[in-house]
C-alpha cells in the first residue's frame, strides 16, 4: 500500500508506505511508463453503431504499425518496443498493438506527440498517454493507491496563511495548527521545522500550497535547513492556470510535492472541502486514485479514475483526445432528444401540507437499472426500441458503466442505512464517506455529455434524460390518480398536496407503487408545514429552482435556521451574499412562518435597516464574495467586482480568472477602485444604501409568494404607522 510516491530524476520511481514505526521508503529500479498505438483500422473495428471495415491482423502487426515500429526503433525517449494484444473498444476483441516502453514518465507525451506528428492525426491512436503520474504507477504496477490505515491513523499538520499575502516579509502571518509560530520570517521557518519533526506528519493540509516555495525561498535567505518532506527539495508538478468548464472560468493553483508526505492544498481541493479527510481516503479505496492527486482531482476526474480502472480490468486501453463521432439522427430525433429533464412549472403562492417525494439516486439507478454504458446505447447489434421518445437500442450484453456505479449506489445506500445509528467519530466518518459518493453519483450522468470523457457519449447523455422524463411523468399521473395534487417537480423530485373533496391514498403506499413499477426507488423525503414556490424577478411565472418551506416536526436551533426551514435558489443560499443580509433574510423567514403576515416581515427589517444606518452592523459581515471570470481589464463595465479587482492590483495581491475577491462596498456610487474595500483592509465605514437594497431584494424573495414586490416593501418601510407586535 502507498502513502505517496515520487518520480525520481534518473527514471526511478521512490514509493512510501505507512508502517507502525513511521514511513518506510523503496526504490523501484526497473520501472517504465507504457502506451500503447493501434492504427486507424483496428480502432474503428467493431465500435458501437460505428463502421465495420476490413479487419486488422489478429497476429501481427499492420503495416502502418509496423511504419511505425521502425521510425521509433532508437529514439532516446523509447526504452523498448514489443507487440501485445489487447482491447481498443469494449465491442472488440483483443488485436495485436504496438507497445511503447518510455524511458522516463515526461517521455510519455514525447513519444505520443511524435506519433502525431508522423503522420495525419487520424491515422494512429495512442492509448494510456495521459494518466496522472501517481495512478499510472499504481495502475501498471498492481500497487494498491491508499495508505495501510491498519497499522495507524494518518498524522496531519494544518497551515494557514492569508490568501492575499505574498513574499517573505509576510510569513510572520502563518499559523500552525491556528497559532501563530514566529514573529519574523527566520522564526517562522525554524519554528515550522520544529512542528515538522515534532509531529512527523504524514499529510500536510496547506490553505494555499504557495507556501511550499515560499517557506524554501525563505529558508535559502536565512541560511536554515528545511525540510517540508521526509527528503530534502520540493518538486513543481504544475504552474498555475486558468480554464473554463461549462462557461465557467475557474481558476487552478501550482502544485507541489514534497517527497514522502501528502500535500493537500484547501485552496485547491473540492473534496476536502466537502468530505475531509476521512470522507477523501473512502474515496481513494473505491477509485484507487492516490491521496495527493485525489485531494487536487474534480469530480470528473476521480470518476474517470474509476472508469480506467473498470477499463483495465476487461483489458480495455484508454484513448488519448478521444474522439467519438455523434450518430447519425433524424432532425426530428435531434430534436426530441436535445431536451433536459421534465419540470412542472410551480404554483406561485404559500401551500399547507405539501410533502416531498425524490427518486434516490436517479440517474445513477437509471444507467444501471436501463444497462446504459457508452457500448450499449445504439451498439449496432440490437434492432430495439428501448429508450422511450427517441427510439434507441440498449444491447443485451452488460455495459460496463453501471458496474462502475453500482459499488457506489449500493455502498451509499449503506451508509445512510449506518448513519443514524452511529456516533461521534463514526458518524462523520460516515457522513464523509457518504459525502464523497454523492458527488461522484451526481456528476456521472453529465459526465457522458463531456467532450473530453474518455468513456463519454452525448448518445448515453440523452438516453438517460429520456428514461428520467418518462418517469417523473408516470409518477406524476400515479400520484393525481391516487387524490394528490402535484403543486411543483423538477426532474428527480416531485411535491404533492391533498387534493381537496377526495380520499387520497396514503403516500408511502404510492411510493411503493410507483418503485415497483420504475425499478428505482421513489423516496418519501419529508413533510412540510408549508412550502412557498417564488416567482421570476421580473415575472408571475413560479421560478423552478425558488423556493422555501418549514419542515414538520423540526425545531429552529439557537443560531440560523439550521434544518427547520429548507431553501433553495434564494440569496441565503447564495455564496455571494454578506451574512448581514443572509441573516436578515433568516429572520424574515422565521418571522413569515410564525404569521405569514408581510407587515410583520417588514417590521422585522425595517429594525435590521435601522440598525444599518446607526453604524451598528459589524462591517466584516458586509463582505461580499465574487469569483473573477477575466482579467480586469477585460471587463467593459465599471462594476464593483472590477472596482475590487483595481484594488487588489493596488494592495498587490492581484486575482487571476477563476479566483474569488471578497470586498465591502463603501461607495457604490463613486468611481473606480474606492468604490470599495478588500476584506483584509481597515474597515471602517459601509455603503448604507446599497446594503439596504440587498436587503430588501432578500426579504423581497420572502414576500413575493404573497404578492409583496420591492415596490410595495419600500411603499411600506416608508409609511408611518405602527409596528406589528408580531414583528418582535
Amino acid at each position: 500500500m502507498t502513502l505517496t510516491l515520487d518520480y525520481l530524476e534518473d527514471g526511478r520511481v521512490a514509493t512510501w508506505a505507512l508502517t507502525a514505526d513511521g514511513v518506510v521508503r523503496t526504490i523501484h529500479e526497473d520501472y517504465r511508463p507504457t502506451l500503447f498505438v493501434g492504427d486507424e483500422a483496428s480502432d474503428l473495428y467493431g465500435q458501437a453503431g460505428g463502421p465495420d471495415p476490413t479487419p486488422p491482423p489478429r497476429d501481427g502487426l499492420s503495416d502502418a504499425l509496423t511504419e511505425l515500429q521502425s521510425f521509433l526503433d532508437g529514439q532516446e525517449a523509447v526504452a523498448e518496443l514489443d507487440v501485445e494484444a489487447h482491447r481498443q473498444t469494449f465491442r472488440t476483441e483483443a488485436r495485436p498493438l504496438l507497445r511503447i516502453d518510455a524511458t522516463s514518465i515526461e517521455a510519455v507525451r514525447t513519444i505520443a506527440k511524435r506519433i502525431r506528428q508522423f503522420a495525419k492525426p487520424d491515422v494512429y491512436t495512442c492509448y494510456n498517454v495521459d494518466f496522472t503520474r501517481q495512478l499510472r504507477y499504481c495502475l501498471e504496477t498492481d500497487t494498491p493507491a491508499g495508505p495501510d490505515r491498519s497499522v495507524r491513523d494518518l498524522r496531519t499538520l494544518h497551515l494557514e496563511f492569508p490568501s492575499h499575502e505574498s513574499g517573505i516579509e509576510s510569513l510572520p502571518q502563518l499559523t500552525l495548527e491556528d497559532e501563530r509560530v514566529g514573529s519574523s520570517p527566520r522564526e517562522v521557518v525554524a519554528g515550522v521545522q520544529q512542528a515538522i519533526d515534532k509531529h512527523d506528519p504524514d499529510v500536510l493540509v496547506m490553505s494555499t500550497a504557495d507556501l511550499v516555495p515560499l517557506l524554501f525561498e525563505a529558508a535559502d535567505a536565512y541560511g536554515i535547513d528545511l525540510e517540508l518532506g521526509r527528503r530534502p527539495g520540493y518538486t513543481k508538478l504544475a504552474s498555475e492556470s486558468t480554464y473554463t468548464s461549462y462557461g465557467n472560468v475557474g481558476h487552478s493553483p501550482a502544485r507541489y510535492a514534497v517527497p514522502g508526505r501528502v500535500i493537500i492544498d484547501e485552496s485547491n481541493s473540492f473534496f476536502y472541502h466537502e468530505s475531509g479527510l476521512d470522507g477523501c481516503l473512502d474515496l481513494v479505496a473505491r477509485s484507487g486514485l492516490p491521496l495527493e492527486e485525489l485531494g487536487w482531482a474534480s469530480i470528473g476526474r476521480v470518476l474517470t479514475a474509476m472508469q480506467i480502472r473498470e477499463a483495465l480490468s476487461r483489458d480495455v486501453l484508454v484513448p488519448w483526445r478521444a474522439w467519438r463521432p455523434e450518430l447519425f439522427k433524424m432532425a426530428s430525433t435531434l430534436d426530441d432528444a436535445d431536451r433536459g429533464g421534465t419540470t412542472f412549472s410551480p404554483d406561485v403562492g404559500v401551500h399547507e401540507d405539501v410533502h416531498e417525494l425524490d427518486f434516490a439516486s436517479l440517474y445513477p439507478n437509471i444507467i444501471r437499472t436501463r444497462n446504459i454504458s457508452p457500448e450499449t446505447v445504439r451498439c449496432g447489434c440490437c434492432d430495439t426500441d428501448d429508450v422511450p421518445g427517441l427510439e434507441y437500442s440498449i444491447c443485451e450484453r452488460d455495459g460496463y458503466l453501471p458496474d462502475v456505479l453500482g459499488p457506489l449506489i449500493d455502498a451509499r445506500s449503506d451508509i445512510k442505512e449506518e448513519i443514524p445509528n452511529a456516533a461521534g467519530d463514526e458518524r462523520e466518518r460516515l457522513e464523509a464517506a457518504s459525502s464523497a459518493i454523492k458527488w461522484i453519483l451526481v456528476s456521472c450522468f453529465g459526465y457522458q455529455g463531456f467532450s473530453n470523457a474518455k468513456f463519454g457519449r452525448i448518445e448515453c447523455h440523452e438516453a438517460i434524460n429520456a428514461y428520467a422524463r418518462e418517469l417523473l411523468l408516470d409518477a406524476k399521473a400515479a400520484l393525481e390518480e391516487a387524490g394528490w395534487h402535484v403543486v411543483h417537480g423538477i426532474v428527480d423530485s416531485i411535491w404533492v398536496t391533498p387534493v381537496d373533496d377526495r380520499q387520497q391514498r396514503p403516500l408511502e403506499e404510492v411510493a411503493e407503487e410507483i418503485t415497483e413499477a420504475a425499478g428505482i426507488e421513489l423516496e418519501y423525503e419529508c413533510a412540510f408545514d408549508w412550502v412557498a414556490f417564488c416567482p421570476m424577478r421580473n415575472s408571475e411565472s413560479g421560478a423552478l429552482t425558488r423556493y422555501f418551506g418549514k419542515r414538520r416536526g423540526e425545531e429552529y436551533p439557537e443560531i440560523g435556521l439550521g434544518d427547520a426551514i429548507k431553501t433553495r435558489g434564494i440569496e441565503g443560499r447564495q455564496r455571494s451574499t454578506p451574512a448581514w443580509v443572509e441573516n436578515v433574510q433568516n429572520d424574515a423567514l422565521r418571522v413569515f412562518d410564525e404569521t405569514r403576515s408581510p407587515e410583520a416581515v417588514c417590521d422585522v427589517l425595517r429594525r435590521r435597516l435601522q440598525e444599518l444606518r446607526e453604524g451598528e452592523v459589524d462591517p466584516t459581515k458586509l463582505v461580499v464574495d465574487n469569483r473573477v471570470s477575466k482579467d480586469v481589464d477585460d471587463y467593459s463595465m465599471e462594476t464593483l467586482t472590477v472596482a475590487a479587482l483595481k484594488r487588489t492590483q493596488i494592495e498587490g495581491a492581484g486575482v487571476a480568472p477563476g479566483q474569488t475577491v471578497r470586498y465591502v462596498v463603501v461607495d457604490a456610487d463613486a468611481r473606480g477602485a474606492g468604490r470599495v474595500r478588500l476584506e483584509f483592509e481597515d474597515l471602517e465605514r459601509y455603503d448604507t444604501e446599497w446594503y439596504e437594497d440587498a436587503a430588501v431584494r432578500a426579504a423581497e424573495s420572502v414576500l413575493s409568494p404573497v404578492g409583496w414586490r420591492e415596490g410595495k416593501i419600500k411603499q411600506y418601510l416608508a409609511g408611518a404607522r405602527d409596528e406589528t407586535l408580531a414583528g418582535y
